[in-house]
């Protein structure tokens, strides 16, 4: 299986993912990030009340008919789609932005993998499973796995910038500083924000 994810077949223009540096972490991060990964609950998302719930179904409504195209199947859609929400949820991140990112990086492709290794939905480098994980590379292949990892990831960006996305998103795909990633991940936001009608 390794050698066929290595093939030009999964390399495609749609997989985008820079190279990422690995990076030294204060252990107060790698610890927080390898607790945030290591959690295995599935999502299950939990609310204050019905209004934020309604909230969330019309949400899921909006974007799992946007992403029919992408993702025919309605389970995996589904799914994928509550996975997305409770990770970027989790980690304090505006899903519609987490879904312009995986459109960017692996335009919804399960197994993508980059010219550098990067690996899965959101292109995450095999590094990261040494540094804050169980070494474990073929996980990044599992969706929640892969969307965990890439949620924390971007989430520790953006406090290292100090909330600047706009490095912080130069920094995940390793062009900190360079334009293309940062305003490809900025445009492909725009088609996954959330029309509350409420």
């Amino acid at each position: 299986m390794a050698l066929a994810l290595a093939t030009g077949a999964l390399h495609g223009p749609n997989a985008h993912a820079g190279s990422q540096k690995e990076e030294a972490l204060a252990d107060s991060v790698r610890l927080a990030l390898s607790n945030a990964i290591l959690d295995s609950s599935p999502p299950k998302p939990s609310f204050r009340n019905p209004a934020d719930q309604q909230r969330y179904q019309v949400w899921l409504a909006q974007m799992s008919a946007r992403l029919q195209r992408r993702l025919p199947d309605q389970q995996v859609r589904t799914e994928f789609l509550e996975t997305a929400w409770y990770e970027a949820h989790r980690a304090g991140l505006d899903p519609g932005l987490v879904l312009g990112l995986i459109q960017v990086e692996s335009a919804y492709r399960k197994y993508a993998v980059s010219m550098v290794g990067a690996r899965g939905y959101m292109q995450v480098m095999p590094f990261w499973t040494n540094v804050i994980g169980d070494r474990n590379r073929s996980a990044l292949f599992n969706m929640q796995t892969n969307l965990r990892y890439g949620c924390a990831i971007l989430r520790m960006y953006l406090d290292m910038e100090a909330g600047n996305l706009y490095l912080a998103l130069g920094r995940y795909n390793g062009s900190r500083g360079r334009p293309e990633y940062p305003n490809a991940v900025l445009s492909a936001w725009q088609n996954w924000k959330f029309k509350s009608p409420l």
